[in-house]
């Protein structure tokens, strides 16, 4: 299993609710599962994400790995222990938003 930093887990809430307050429950699901297959790629080759979301090649600096499930960019760290670090939705500002 795979940690959660506070801000990971923060973002996922807030999109969570977001969706729910919308009566959106097929991106409750969608978001849901996004995160579940993220998880389980992650773990089976933690090295195999990208340094930076490739509209954002400069977020590499930040030292993160970057995966896109779904609709989603998902930041985590590549070493031991692994931990999910923030949740965007594709669509979202990353670089403004992103806070090392």
């Amino acid at each position: 299993m795979i940690a959660y930093s506070a801000r990971a887990r923060s973002q996922l809430q807030a999109l969570l609710a977001h969706y729910e307050s919308l009566s959106r429950t097929e991106a409750v699901r969608n978001l849901t599962t996004a995160m579940a297959s993220a998880e389980v790629r992650i773990e089976h080759n933690p090295l195999a994400g990208l340094p930076a979301p490739r509209p954002y090649p400069w977020l590499a600096d930040l030292g993160f790995h970057w995966i896109k499930s779904q609709r989603y960019w998902i930041a985590y760290t590549g070493n031991e222990p692994l931990a999910i670090v923030a949740v965007f939705h594709d669509t979202a500002d990353i670089p403004n938003r992103i806070v090392p």
